[in-house]
């Protein structure tokens, strides 16, 4: 077996371990009941699926040019997922838009309890 032919054979490996994961995220999103649950869905597998497909087409094109191409690719998706699925996150728990049943802790109820009895405390229509 030539390196070549072994590059082949792990580029389709990767590229096929990428694409089974960015399908599990798009059956996540589709089946999962709640914001949050889709979230980790859509952030977990999808990152490393990405993963995955970024180093079959470096493995494929024989090429460092083209792994430094894509490596602000990886990165830009490393630093942005988890930090917009917190904030979607939060948003959808101020919103209620979760099942409280199937958290096991809820760390973010006294916070957001807080702020809300603080901004009411703050309100200018409160203010004489």
């Amino acid at each position: 077996m030539t390196l070549d032919a072994f590059l082949e054979i792990a580029a389709a490996v990767f590229l096929l371990l990428g694409a089974f994961l960015s399908v599990a995220a798009g059956v996540g999103l589709l089946r999962f009941p709640d914001a949050l649950s889709r979230l980790h869905a859509a952030t977990k597998p999808q990152i490393l699926g990405l993963l995955f497909v970024v180093v079959a087409i470096a493995l494929e094109a024989h090429s460092w040019s083209t792994l430094l191409a894509l490596a602000p690719v990886m990165l830009f998706q490393i630093l942005t997922a988890p930090i917009s699925a917190h904030m979607v996150g939060r948003a959808a728990y101020r919103t209620g838009n979760f099942q409280k049943d199937l958290l096991l802790v809820d760390e973010l109820e006294e916070a957001v309890e807080r702020a809300t009895n603080d901004a009411n405390l703050t309100s200018p229509h409160d203010r004489v």
